[in-house]
């Protein structure tokens, strides 16, 4: 039987980006496209709880399915799960994300917020994505990239409770590839306020994102400015283990 490949994305599943993505992998395996039914950006891992979530079947070919539905990012995958799939995908993808998603911005991505519900799953999982927002941007170059880690993930090469997240810097020929760890930085300036014509106040989210380690050159940021492709392991269990220890230990020595 071929592998069963999941995906969807948070730029909806008329994007360029993720019927690319689709065509890309339909050589290793049968496809199901299941993404929203318009942009989601930034919607991380949220789901949808205070009213219905529907799904329409809009597009059918050999060995591809594209589902459209009106919730989240990760709405999309429990859906998939539970009322589509007739049995488990062997491998998750996410993307292609017109945008970036890295550094500390993977806490707000719904692209990666589809990879982490596919790894909490127990599934192989794969975020993309492209330093481009360009609707129309052009993906080729990230061709043999997605086809080496797709390769890798299904020769078993992720292990239970990580995925991979993987961006591309903004040229259409990379220098290579850089394994790397999550910047670190923070948005700043991130409200704009404005007048409405009626007369009341409202704000506009806007901001830039600052770097704090902007010179360390082992971050995924670092890599996608200096022309790398950039791949950062994102473990599911977000336990800080020393912190355990300093706390195990003050806590002993309250009691005492």
């Amino acid at each position: 039987m071929r592998p069963l490949i999941l995906i969807s994305n948070d730029d909806g599943y008329r994007a360029k980006g993720i019927n690319e993505l689709a065509r890309m992998v339909m050589k290793y395996g049968d496809v199901v496209v299941v993404a929203p039914d318009k942009a989601r950006s930034g919607t991380a891992l949220a789901i949808t709880s205070r009213e219905p979530v529907t799904v329409e079947l809009v597009a059918e070919e050999t060995g591809l399915k594209i589902y459209s539905c009106s919730g989240t990012p990760t709405d999309c995958i429990k859906i998939a799960f539970e009322v589509l799939l007739d049995h488990k995908p062997d491998l998750v993808l996410s993307g292609i994300n017109h945008g970036d998603n890295s550094a500390v911005n993977v806490h707000y991505s719904g692209t990666m917020g589809i990879a982490i519900e596919g790894t909490m799953k127990g599934i192989p999982s794969i975020g993309f994505s492209s330093c481009y927002t360009a609707a129309d941007a052009c993906f080729d170059s990230m061709t043999p990239y997605i086809e080496m880690f797709v390769e890798y993930a299904l020769s078993g090469g992720i292990p239970k409770g990580v995925c991979l997240n993987v961006n591309t810097p903004a040229c259409d020929l990379f220098k290579g590839l850089k394994v790397c760890r999550m910047g670190n930085g923070e948005w700043v300036n991130e409200w704009e306020e404005r007048k409405h014509p009626r007369g009341w106040t409202y704000y506009w989210l806007t901001g830039n994102f600052v770097s704090s380690d902007a010179e360390d050159d082992d971050t995924d940021k670092w890599a996608l400015e200096n022309g790398y492709v950039a791949v950062t392991p994102i473990r599911l269990d977000m336990t800080d283990y020393e912190m355990m220890g300093k706390l195990s230990a003050w806590h002993n020595g309250q009691k005492s």
